[in-house]
């Protein structure tokens, strides 16, 4: 990997890494649809210049039915779930769970009609990745919570079928209009449920969820998306697809450094059979991936 690569994949790793943490803070002031709102308004706000000026939004417009449901289903009702269920998990176990996406997207695959083949070893690693699973809600946070844990799960599904909705009807849209169209609409559609449901803060937040607001919308949305396409650009679709091996452990260490989330054994041990079963699911799939350029690999990897 050329340095240039390694300074793109070491910052996107971040840039999607510390999501979690940031939504822990921003939840403790603002009601998750708030959340939602302020972050996709800001990040279309910086995106959508850029989408009309490459002339991508008209032809991501065109295609208005996958758009709708791909942004109901990858930000619209996931970043609302995720939301919530931070007002109650920890910031690195919410990054832990959603390392499960790549399992989840076998079963999208199965009801969508187009199951992969599975080896023994992609069974093994979806036993391998249930059992991380486990271990993480059954041992770790004590099943305490188990409808913060249904909210994940919620946000691991959208997670998985997101991306499936773009490879099957909008892998020849360009990828900045995708994302810059989406995050506008979802910031569309919260306004009138943040209006209706009380959610408007009375008073200004603080200088620390203002903050946590910003780097959500630009830093984790609008730049980490960038990022991608640089990163794909230098390394290619498939090496890319790796990061998502490294940001439940910038998840972890973001909780623990700042926010002083502990981390137990059985942190650990979950962590480790979540990211072992994932990459075993995968593995097959991604040695015989050949996008041929960034619109078509972000339908693996945005988020």
């Amino acid at each position: 990997m050329t340095r240039r690569g390694i300074i793109l994949f070491a910052a996107l790793g971040i840039a999607w890494g510390i999501p979690y943490l940031f939504i822990k803070v921003a939840v403790g002031e603002l009601e998750p649809g708030m959340v939602v709102l302020a972050r996709s308004a800001l990040a279309a706000i910086l995106l959508l210049p850029l989408a009309f000026f490459r002339r991508e939004v008209g032809s991501v417009l065109r295609h208005w039915r996958p758009m709708l449901a791909y942004t109901l289903v990858e930000i619209v009702i996931p970043w609302y779930f995720l939301s919530s269920a931070e007002q109650h998990l920890p910031s690195s176990t919410a990054g832990l769970l959603l390392a499960a996406v790549p399992i989840a997207g076998v079963a999208v695959a199965f009801v969508m009609g187009r199951p992969a083949r599975l080896s023994k070893i992609n069974w093994l690693g979806i036993a391998i990745g249930m059992l991380g699973v486990a271990a993480l809600v059954g041992l770790d946070i004590g099943g305490s919570d188990l409808l913060s844990v249904g909210e994940m799960a919620v946000v691991v599904v959208g997670y998985a079928l997101g991306p499936a909705i773009l490879s099957r009807w909008m892998s020849d849209l360009p990828g900045v209009g995708v994302v810059a169209v989406s995050l506008a609409g979802a910031a569309i559609a919260y306004v009138p449920l943040v209006v209706l449901t009380g959610g408007w803060p009375a008073v200004w937040p603080s200088p620390a969820v203002t903050i946590s607001i910003i780097v959500l919308a630009v830093v984790c949305s609008g730049l980490a998306f960038l990022l991608m396409i640089g990163l794909i650009n230098e390394i290619g679709p498939v090496k890319a697809t790796t990061i998502t091996y490294v940001n439940p452990a910038v998840a972890i260490l973001a909780g623990v450094l700042v926010l002083g989330e502990r981390v137990t054994v059985w942190t650990v041990v979950g962590f480790a059979l979540v990211l072992a079963g994932s990459w075993l699911v995968t593995r097959r799939r991604q040695e015989t991936l050949t996008p041929t350029g960034p619109e078509e690999a972000s339908a693996e990897l945005v988020q």
